[in-house]
């Protein structure tokens, strides 16, 4: 154990860990498109994906004695938790991005979570933010906003200005998301923390998936073709990157998490559209990753010196 803590502790794998949470999300984009485009409902897969991570990560804490009860303070934290995200966050995004018409203009709007985020680290956790820290933020959305400038895209969605107010809530609702987890952090392990998240999640999302998942019920929906990518989203975009960010954003904090998601986010999620042929980077989003990953470096490397003189 002592060797895993002192792994946990070294800034470079944090941030390798880290990198590794953010790919598998950003992979999580084939495995969901896999299912939509058999045709299987969101709220069928999402539920299940949600309720198996949860089962994964309860027999795994099980196995390794990590398991730990919700103490009776805590357990608002964690209902708070699970309703930030998966379940208000996913709803708001879903259908943000449905309302707008436009993936370009939700993915700015997404990615303008490091800037709350930096509010809710500075004020709830009193998180060191310097110059440097905000001069890299907003390097780091000016790069975002290169790489999405690109795009092109005409609004075709049904209601913008709903759209809009959803996407907005989907940023609080990641930010809140976050914030749990740092007061969770210091009394219960990544891995716990993510268990609990997605076992309350699954109830919260249960009536939707009873409601509107298994409307219309086919039985090709227990199929292996199915199946596996639906453990696939719940075993290594669930389970593993969820417990991955939970102690990434114990060792970093609120606000650099973030920063480092947003960007990381758009950049996997840009390799991954580019690998599967969905969509083709031009010249000056590359560029633009180019000058978020410089936003990365400037809005991390600040307080280094102060940590590496702390007590831990």
């Amino acid at each position: 154990m002592s060797g895993i803590r002192t792994l946990g502790d070294n800034k470079a794998v944090i941030y390798l860990l880290s990198v590794l949470a953010i790919l598998l999300w950003g992979m999580s984009y084939i495995w969901s498109d896999s299912l939509i485009s058999q045709e299987v409902p969101i709220f069928y897969f999402v539920p299940l994906r949600i309720l198996i991570a949860g089962l994964i990560l309860l027999l795994f804490n099980l196995l390794s004695c990590n398991f730990k009860p919700i103490a009776r303070k805590d357990l608002w934290k964690f209902m708070l938790l699970s309703l930030f995200e998966p379940l208000v966050y996913f709803l708001c995004e879903t259908y943000g991005i449905k309302e707008t018409g436009s993936p370009t203009i939700s993915a700015m709007i997404i990615a303008s979570v490091p800037i709350v985020s930096v509010i809710a680290g500075c004020t709830l956790f009193k998180e060191k933010v310097t110059f440097v820290n905000v001069l890299g933020i907003l390097v780091t959305l000016a790069g975002i906003l290169l790489v999405l400038s690109s795009q092109g895209e005409d609004c075709k969605g049904g209601n913008f200005v709903l759209g809009l107010v959803l996407l907005v809530l989907a940023v609080f609702a990641e930010v809140g998301h976050a914030s749990m987890t740092k007061f969770l952090s210091g009394d219960y392990k990544p891995q716990v923390i993510a268990m609990y998240q997605f076992l309350i999640g699954s109830v919260y999302l249960l009536p939707f998936f009873i409601f509107k998942g298994l409307d219309g019920f086919e039985a090709r929906y227990l199929s292996w073709q199915v199946l596996r990518p639906i453990l696939f989203l719940a075993l290594l975009c669930s389970s593993l990157a969820f417990s991955l960010w939970a102690m990434t954003i114990k060792k970093l904090g609120v606000a650099k998490s973030s920063v480092f998601l947003a960007t990381m986010w758009c950049i996997a999620t840009a390799l991954v559209a580019e690998l599967i042929g969905r969509e083709h980077m031009v010249l000056i989003q590359w560029l633009g990753i180019g000058v978020a990953v410089l936003g990365i470096i400037l809005s991390q490397m600040s307080a280094c010196n102060r940590e590496g003189q702390g007590s831990r």
